[in-house]
Formats: structure tokens, sequence, C-alpha cells
């Protein structure tokens, strides 16, 4: 599985627009870009997801009793 970190940054390496760029066009601040693709924690949900949906993705709390067969 991927890390949001990887994620992001591969994504946004093959759209070729840099941090700075990204940061704008999702409405987050550059700090909050390198902080994702540094795989820092202590994030916004909210702030992580604005930019994962610049690439068609979300994140969601995940129920541990729904992982369970």
């Amino acid at each position: 599985m991927k890390t949001s970190a990887k994620f992001v940054k591969e994504k946004r390496r093959n759209v070729n627009i840099t941090q700075k760029q990204l940061a704008e066009k999702s409405g987050v601040g550059l700090t909050v870009i390198r902080k994702i693709e540094q795989g820092k924690g202590n994030l916004s949900l909210e702030k992580v997801n604005q930019v994962l949906r610049m690439f068609g993705h979300e994140l969601a709390p995940v129920n541990s009793r729904d992982l369970v067969d």
C-alpha cells in the first residue's frame, strides 16, 4: 500500500508542478504540502483531503469493525 506522502509526491511530479503550485491550486499553505510529502503526522484531515482531491482521492476514518470479516 502506498503512503499518502509517496502518492502526493508522485502525482505532483507526474503533472510537473512544484510544491508551491500545488499548494496554491489546492488552497493550502506550502508548509502543508511539505509536511504531507515528508510523511509528517499531526495534519488536519481536511487539509490533507484538500490536496488529495486535486488527484481525485480522499481519506476517511475507518471503523475497525469494518475491517473484520
